[in-house]
């Protein structure tokens, strides 16, 4: 059955008759006349299902790179960050005097000096989530930090200046050195 053709299995096997097979040819032959004298275009399903497959591969092929360059690009600003802060992080203190603040509504605390409490209440320090602890850092890494990834940010005071009590109604009485919350 390898050197019969299809049309002669067909008939062979009753499927189709004589008339339908000679229709078949006579409908191939003039199709393919008129492809020859350029009057009606060649049917290139084949041709635009395999253009349709490569574009559809490099649409996905540009999506996977994208997806990969997207994780490179996070962990590059995840080392960033690491490196901000562990470069720039305060040695952490063993004192009885607690800084508290809230992370995550609930509130947390960190040991602190005098100064390093004024530090954080004006602004000019900052505290952030570190390897699962707290860590001290400068504003200005802290900016740095905020601009790669928000969420490690737990405190950043606004900087505060010093009134003149030109309009402050309590600007005659002093705040004790002591008060805590």
């Amino acid at each position: 059955m390898a050197g019969i053709s299809l049309r002669d299995q067909l008939l062979k096997a009753g499927l189709v008759n004589e008339k339908q097979a000679k229709q078949v040819a006579k409908t191939k032959q003039k199709e393919q006349r008129l492809v020859h004298k350029g009057q009606a275009a060649a049917d290139d399903a084949a041709q635009r299902a395999a253009q349709e497959a490569m574009a559809e591969k490099a649409r996905r092929d540009q999506e996977l790179n994208r997806q990969q360059q997207e994780k490179a690009e996070q962990k590059a600003r995840a080392a960033q960050v690491k490196q901000l802060i562990e470069a720039t992080r305060l040695p952490k203190l063993t004192t009885e005097d607690y800084y508290n603040f809230v992370d995550d509504k609930k509130v947390k605390r960190l040991s602190v000096n005098s100064l390093m409490r004024s530090k954080l209440s004006n602004g000019s320090l900052a505290i952030v989530h570190h390897g699962g602890t707290y860590e001290v850092i400068p504003r200005e890494a802290a900016l740095k930090v905020q601009e790669r990834d928000p969420r490690r940010i737990v405190m950043l005071s606004e900087p505060t200046e010093e009134l003149d009590g030109g309009d402050d109604p309590y600007a005659a009485y002093k705040i004790p050195d002591d008060l805590m919350w």
